[in-house]
């Protein structure tokens, strides 16, 4: 399904003319070579190697890891040149329209592109090809800083070199959806990572290579391996003459009983011989004491390190069991003399000259839990000496490759043993099942573990099935040769030009939930180039990066992808994290940026809502966020305007536009929660702030008038030309969407309470009931529950019998009660009914109540203020809205900042609003000093 013939350096296709960014070359090797000098000499610049995010390594191992201008283990010098070669500039008169798309994130898991090499997370290229299809044409450039392995760039080249009936399944639902048929053909592709090994994955997951000369390779390679370390995994079938070959050793811990001091076996004491369940309390073989292993006592042994020549501890490990081969039989024994004699010759060997002698990082995975007790902190120190003496074989024979391209393959094959070949492969034996049936292989993934129960396996059960099955995805998937640039460095700065970037796919860090750079540098030692953690956005107690830091480093990230985007251009996001405050923290650099957040789609198949993925108490799941930057037009008009009524409304009427007029899942229509007028709202004034303007209009000037210029539908906000589409469809369904609110704050509750009392006017005795079931577990820790009372008189009117029955009521009386239908709204029996129920005002009467709520917010606000040197322990987020909005239209930062201050940090980190103000308040005032 390639597009492209694959490379071959050698013979007459050596010396074949090719074309590089627009230089001819007389063959591929020369073209390779003039880079490389390129590059050779732009690592002798300082200035060069003060970007951010430039990795850690020598000038030799940056350019032994990198195939140039494709691909550099550092900042990329030649993106720029690729965009302009192969891009179209920014044309404002070009017509560009798409509303968001909601993408599923778990498509293509099971791929075999997406399993050709392991990493921490990615997100599949079949998730991503839709996206791509979706907001870009053939030719346009795509962009993705956080780029990973390059999954965005396999999409991007998957929209040329798709099946047939793949492209036959996307048509399909693209017509069943109501949007245009995709135009299929490669997209070119700009990737980045901050992380050498991702980068490396990246390239080599996209770069064209001769599939088949790889295939020869690797087989020569283990060929190689096997004939002079073949003895190492040689063993005697139990009749004691049988040569076998063995597939792996299970090596277990030794502990001490704390009641005895006897020293015994783990495996041994805790494994079921006949089940092979690992039992949680065991007894002590010598005494009979119960315990866990917590209870017990690890036992080490000294011994002189090799790459130190220090004497050093370890725990004391053995070998337990053996399952081996003898042409397709498999078999179990325990290890028997032949065994312990060829482990003892092993360990006797010189140590590898290749395997890095490297400290681990300190990190939050190296200072707590099994890293610690194991005393598990060097490289070598993770690899058994068997392991070690393979790895470090394997490594120095790749490199000796002398065909760069295929030397990156070969490494791209060979690096995936660095975590499956040590300490980390967790032995986990099939429930219920003999040992000759178990299961070796990491299930921690996403952290540095050393288990008791160690599977050590050979070279060939490693490397030789994933040989066939690199060779064959390969085979079918190749990439383009000038499609994909690949760069190494921090995404909040590039070489790209503004304006430049057609699309943008990003799934960047989410806080803490994976320490990146630290899990890479365990293969990241092997090629000598390792990550700049300082460049790495993410929540870090060890190197004492918080949300905030977090939030200032994606801003950064987020502003270096609004200056390279064109405008009107869309940008995907996804993310997943279960804290509201990492959540904010995205959404807030967003805005800062500059994009506005057109849809946020909440993908996880039991917890679907948005409002479930936005609660501070939610489970981790999956959102993606739809965000654009707005076109010139929009911004030139702001400029001549200013911060005027006009401008809010000019906003309004671009930002609706970007929005999605229907959505529908499993055949019904769903709220698009982006068309709620206070969603419009708080989009707004985010774009306001970002202005470092005033916002125009008030909550209820902005809700009246919008109500008056836009038309409403089932509680959305539409352009004219909006509403046809959406009535026609809404007329094709039976029920009318509904808004999930979620009730976590005193806002909330208002929006709760006004779409109830929409729906059904009620008295006070009515109302409680239902209102008290909402006030459950979801409400923020710090803010104060509000009284129904006190919320239901600043915010909504009553009939008290004085005047005619109010629409609203009339209406709602007239439906549902038989006895009363017809009557007119003066009617006393209709009053008597009508008697003291709240109601949502109408917008004139609506103004006079916001005025009245502002005030008394504004005097509690002023009390925060007075509140000299003490921390508020119970305060109301409407409040300090209110105050921080007022404070941000004064220009007084200083107040927004004193009275933040006050608040506990978690609680401004999981509120938007308030984070927003308050991090453009701290930037406007360090601006001002």
């Amino acid at each position: 399904m390639s597009g492209t013939q694959s490379l071959d350096l050698s013979g007459a296709a050596a010396a074949a003319p090719v074309e590089c960014l627009g230089q001819s070359f007389p063959s591929e090797q020369a073209r390779r070579e003039h880079f490389l000098r390129l590059l050779a000499a732009r690592l002798k610049d300082p200035a060069f190697r003060k970007q951010d995010g430039f990795p850690k390594g020598s000038d030799e191992a940056i350019l032994a890891m990198s195939d140039p201008p494709y691909y550099t283990a550092c900042p990329n010098p030649w993106l720029a040149d690729f965009v302009r070669h192969y891009g179209k500039p920014y044309d404002p008169q070009e017509a560009y329209s798409r509303e968001p798309l909601a993408i599923d994130v778990s498509v293509g898991k099971t791929d075999p592109i997406y399993r050709a090499h392991a990493y921490h997370t990615k997100v599949p290229h079949l998730a991503i090809v839709p996206s791509i299809l979706h907001y870009t044409k053939p030719g346009d450039v795509v962009l993705d800083g956080f780029a990973g392995t390059g999954m965005t760039g396999v999409a991007a080249q998957w929209c040329s070199t798709a099946p047939v009936a793949y492209r036959h399944e996307v048509e399909i639902a693209c017509k069943k959806d109501g949007r245009a048929a995709p135009q299929w053909g490669a997209r070119r592709v700009v990737l980045n990572d901050l992380s050498p090994a991702a980068t490396f994955i990246a390239a080599n997951y996209n770069l064209p290579f001769d599939v088949q000369a790889f295939s020869r390779a690797g087989k020569e390679l283990l060929k190689s391996v096997e004939k002079d370390l073949g003895w190492m995994y040689e063993t005697l079938h139990t009749d004691g003459r049988t040569k076998a070959r063995i597939e792996y050793t299970v090596w277990s811990e030794s502990l001490t009983c704390r009641s005895c001091s006897g020293e015994f076996i783990f495996a041994e004491a805790a494994v079921d011989a006949v089940t092979q369940e690992v039992a949680d309390v065991f007894p002590c073989p010598h005494c009979g004491a119960e315990g866990n292993k917590e209870q017990m006592d690890l036992r080490f042994e000294s011994f002189v390190d090799p790459a130190t020549n220090l004497v050093v501890k370890r725990p004391k490990r053995s070998p337990v069991w053996i399952q081996y081969r003898i042409g397709k039989q498999k078999f179990v024994k325990k290890p028997d003399a032949f065994d312990l004699e060829i482990l003892d010759r092993i360990a006797r060997l010189p140590f590898p000259d290749e395997l890095p002698r490297d400290s681990l990082p300190d990190s939050q995975m190296s200072r707590v839990g099994r890293m610690r007790t194991t005393n598990t902190s060097t490289i070598h120190s993770m690899f058994l000496p068997r392991a070690a003496q393979a790895m470090g074989v394997l490594w120095d024979r790749v490199k000796r490759n002398p065909d760069r391209r295929l030397r990156h393959m070969l490494m791209f094959f060979v690096e995936q043993g660095v975590r499956g070949m040590s300490v980390l492969n967790r032995y986990k034996p099939v429930q219920h099942g003999r040992l000759g049936g178990s299961q070796v292989g990491l299930d921690l993934p996403g952290v540095f573990y050393v288990p008791s129960l160690i599977s050590e396996v050979s070279v060939s059960t490693q490397f030789e099935g994933k040989l066939d099955r690199l060779t064959k995805t390969f085979s079918t998937f190749n990439g383009a040769q000038r499609a994909v640039m690949v760069s190494t460095g921090s995404a909040s700065q590039s070489a790209l030009s503004d304006s430049s970037v057609d699309y943008i796919f990003t799934d960047p860090p989410f806080g803490e939930n994976i320490y990146y750079a630290d899990l890479n540098f365990m293969v990241e030692a092997w090629h000598g180039v390792t990550t700049e953690a300082k460049a790495e956005a993410i929540v870090d107690r060890v190197r004492r990066k918080g949300v905030p830091e977090y939030q200032h480093l994606m801003h950064r990230c987020f502003s270096e992808y609004f200056r390279v985007l064109k405008p009107g251009r869309w940008m995907t996001v996804v993310f997943s994290n279960s804290r509201a405050s990492v959540w904010n923290a995205i959404q807030v650099a967003l805005q800062q940026a500059g994009f506005v957040v057109a849809e946020v789609n909440a993908l996880d198949k039991k917890q679907g809502s948005f409002q479930q993925g936005i609660s501070p108490n939610t489970v981790k799941q999956d959102l993606v966020i739809s965000a654009y930057k707005p076109n010139g037009g929009l911004e030139q008009r702001f400029v001549e305007r200013g911060a005027v009524p006009e401008s809010a409304w000019d906003f309004v009427q671009t930002h609706l536009r970007q929005l999605p007029v229907v959505k529908l899942k499993a055949g019904d229509l769903e709220f698009v929660v982006e068309r709620d007028p206070r969603r419009i709202y708080d989009r707004m004034i985010a774009w306001f702030v970002r202005h470092d303007a005033p916002v125009p209009l008030s909550s209820d000037e902005f809700l009246s008038g919008l109500r008056s210029r836009f038309p409403e539908r089932d509680g959305m906000a539409f352009l004219p030309e909006q509403v046809a589409i959406y009535d026609k469809k809404r007329a094709q369904v039976t029920q009318a969407p509904q808004m999930e609110l979620f009730v976590s704050d005193e806002r909330s509750a208002i929006d709760w309470l006004t779409d109830f009392l929409k729906q059904r006017p009620s008295t006070y005795q009515e109302l409680h009931p239902e209102f008290i079931t909402q006030l459950g577990a979801g409400w923020k820790k710090h803010e104060a529950k509000p009284e129904l009372s006190a919320l239901l008189e600043n915010n909504f009117l009553k009939y008290e019998g004085a005047n005619d029955v109010p629409s609203q009521i009339h209406s709602y009386l007239s439906t549902n009660f038989r006895e009363l239908r017809g009557l007119d709204k003066a009617d006393p029996r209709l009053k008597a009914k009508a008697q003291d129920r709240w109601y949502v005002p109408d917008p004139n009467k609506a103004q006079d109540l916001e005025k009245k709520r502002e005030k008394v917010l504004m005097k509690e606000f002023d009390e925060y203020a007075a509140a000299s040197g003490r921390k508020l322990k119970e305060f109301r987020l409407e409040v300090l809205r209110a105050g921080f909005k007022a404070a941000w239209g004064r220009k007084n930062y200083t107040t927004i900042i004193n009275v933040a201050q006050k608040i506990p940090e978690e609680a401004l980190q999981e509120d938007e609003k308030l984070l927003l103000w308050y991090d453009q308040a701290l930037t406007r005032a360090e601006a001002g000093a």
